[in-house]
């Protein structure tokens, strides 16, 4: 990575980013719903890729991500983010992992100052916050995470550390949306093989042997079920090109890989 790239690359503006209102109105929280915009990547990770598991130059990842920091303006060293594998396990953490990444899909800390978070490209982005308790939370939740409860694992660690439901306030972030995301037969028995209560987020395709899956409503009424306050940002990770990362519009392309976007939060010192 040249010092010319990094010093060309556009910054990350407050325009670039999505928030949620209640969050940012406590002094007590720092979070962002980080868009594509603002990073030093290139070619089909052009902008701000923020996959360590991508085929990027690490050497941009690493710079997207310390640009993510600066944005939280939190002194941690760096984002910790879990190695996702579409489960139902959360991990509490109170410093960046030692080696190895907990392979994990929600991951929680009180220690502030510690800034943490995960990666999509369509799956949902949920960011969770207890700011009584000064306990926060984020998750990865596709299909697969989402009916398999991780959700309610992430709750339940941050329960662990002294958040109480009725405290904490969770928001959605850019995901994809029911329109662009068609799902065959087969996953819709999955899904309510894990979750018979999923039926009602699926409607009838183009095709008969196709579905149209509301993932963000799923999530949505799955946290509302688990008594959280809960909300989308209404953001379609697959519509909108110039501003997210898509697996699903990388898929149809045929291209090789694909950029994800960082959604983080940390409780300020």
């Amino acid at each position: 990575m040249t010092d010319e790239l990094q010093t060309s690359a556009p910054a990350i503006r407050d325009a670039d980013l999505v928030r949620d209102a209640s969050f940012a109105s406590s002094a007590g929280i720092r979070h962002a719903f980080f868009t594509r915009r603002g990073g030093v990547s290139t070619g089909i990770y052009a902008g701000l890729n923020m996959g360590i598991g991508s085929k990027d130059d690490p050497d941009a990842v690493r710079q997207n991500r310390t640009r993510a920091l600066a944005v939280l303006g939190v002194d941690g060293p760096e984002v910790v983010t879990p190695w996702q594998i579409h489960s139902a396990k959360a991990v509490v953490v109170t410093e960046p992992f030692a080696g190895d990444r907990a392979q994990a899909d929600g991951i929680v800390t009180r220690t502030p100052g510690l800034a943490i978070g995960v990666v999509t490209a369509d799956c949902g982005p949920i960011l969770f916050a207890d700011i009584t308790a000064g306990v926060v939370g984020a998750a990865h939740a596709g299909w697969k995470g989402a009916a398999g409860g991780v959700l309610e694992a992430t709750i339940e660690a941050m329960e662990s550390c002294g958040a109480t439901r009725g405290g904490i306030v969770a928001v959605l972030g850019p995901t994809i949306t029911q329109g662009n995301y068609e799902v065959g037969a087969d996953m819709l028995e999955a899904v309510l093989a894990k979750d018979a209560t999923a039926a009602p987020f699926f409607v009838v395709g183009k095709a008969a042997d196709k579905r149209q899956f509301d993932l963000p409503g799923y999530i949505v009424a799955r946290l509302d079920a688990a008594g959280v306050t809960a909300s989308f940002v209404g953001r379609c990770t697959y519509g909108e090109e110039d501003h997210f990362f898509s697996f699903r519009r990388t898929t149809h392309r045929g291209e090789p890989d694909y950029g994800r976007q960082l959604a983080a939060i940390a409780i300020a010192r």
